[in-house]
């Protein structure tokens, strides 16, 4: 057990990140950055004893800022995509940055991702505090939000990201974690042999440039029914039309809940033997396959990721919801507290 605070190198404009690591009782450790409020690693023992760091990521916050993949990062103050980019609150049309197709994705390039956040650290319960201040109109959203997101590493564990918010005026609050986990090791391949469980009877289908169109879609009979478990590569590759729209899974699934927190997905890598159980209270999980991670992006112990070397489960309210009457609402009504938590938790047999 323990926890230890060094250096993660510089930003181009000079400010130095700092990094995170957090041991608990099993031997299993963390690492956090203040940039973006990223998590960085995660070790852990195979079925054998053998350690290995199941999340994609890079060496130092040089590489965090010049590559691309929102790798382990904090989104906000939207995850995922708003159609048009653009949205209404109480009449008023905000415009966002097009950054994907004229869409917004995750914000836009000056996203919560890309800032050096005000850190707390707590030995005592394992944690560590991150906050920002998002002033009124920062990427077009309105009011002064400001947000905590607070890692703790469980003796049971978990990862547990706690989210809180505040704003001053109404406005969209939902942020989410963009981790890409390959429980084999991050250096270590494709993930389409991992076995994947998600409790969704249904998705958001979307359309040709992955925005809802507003039906909610049964996955009875079709390549995203994960009731069951299955390996994430027997059906990506059939002939689906939402498959093709997402070069893959990249998709939100709606999740059988109503609010509570509760176990909503699992992944078990076959050589290793590791486990991820994913807890939340969100109404949805966005699943990503990495079906466009770049050879180019060069990672931790300079290995070069590509396609389908890590999957994501994003946590969330559904995408583009504040464009949608029939989804739950992201809005966050001024003077409210904007609060949620997820859990990954790992296991060994």
């Amino acid at each position: 057990m323990g926890m230890k605070i060094s250096s993660f190198g510089r930003l181009a404009d000079g400010r130095e990140a700092k990094l995170v690591t957090i041991a608990n009782a099993n031997g299993m450790s963390i690492e956090v950055t203040n940039y973006g409020a990223t998590l960085v690693s995660a070790v852990m023992p195979d079925k054998n004893g053998h350690y290995a760091d199941v999340i994609l990521g890079y060496a130092d916050v040089t590489d965090y800022a010049k590559n691309g993949g929102y790798l382990g990062a904090v989104i906000g103050r939207n995850g995922n995509r708003i159609g048009g980019a653009a949205f209404k609150i109480n009449g008023i049309t905000y415009e966002l940055v097009k950054n994907e197709n004229g869409n917004n994705l995750h914000s836009g390039p000056d996203g919560y991702d890309t800032k050096i956040w005000d850190m707390k650290t707590d030995e005592s319960s394992q944690s560590v505090e991150f906050s920002y201040h998002s002033p009124d109109m920062e990427q077009g959203f309105p009011g002064n939000f400001d947000v905590t997101v607070k890692y703790t590493l469980t003796d049971d564990n978990e990862i547990k990201i706690s989210y809180t918010g505040k704003s001053d005026k109404d406005t969209i609050a939902n942020m989410t974690n963009h981790s890409y986990f390959n429980l084999e090791g991050h250096d270590s391949g494709s993930i389409l042999d991992h076995v994947l469980w998600i409790d969704a009877d249904a998705i958001t289908a979307v359309d040709a440039e992955s925005i809802p169109t507003g039906e909610i879609r049964p996955v009875e009979g079709t390549p995203f029914d994960f009731r069951q478990p299955k390996t994430i590569g027997r059906d990506i590759e059939m002939e689906d039309d939402q498959l093709k729209k997402g070069g893959g899974y990249d998709h939100n699934f709606a999740l059988n809940t109503d609010g509570t927190m509760k176990k909503i997905a699992e992944v078990t890598a076959p050589v290793s033997g590791r486990k991820m159980e994913v807890f939340t209270d969100c109404a949805g999980v966005q699943l990503y396959t990495g079906n466009f991670i770049e050879d180019s992006w060069t990672g931790k112990d300079g290995k070069a990721y590509g396609k389908r070397t890590g999957l994501c489960l994003e946590t969330q309210f559904y995408p583009d919801a504040v464009n949608h009457e029939n989804f739950a609402s992201p809005v966050l009504k001024a003077g409210d507290i904007y609060e949620t938590t997820t859990i990954y938790k790992f296991l060994v047999p």
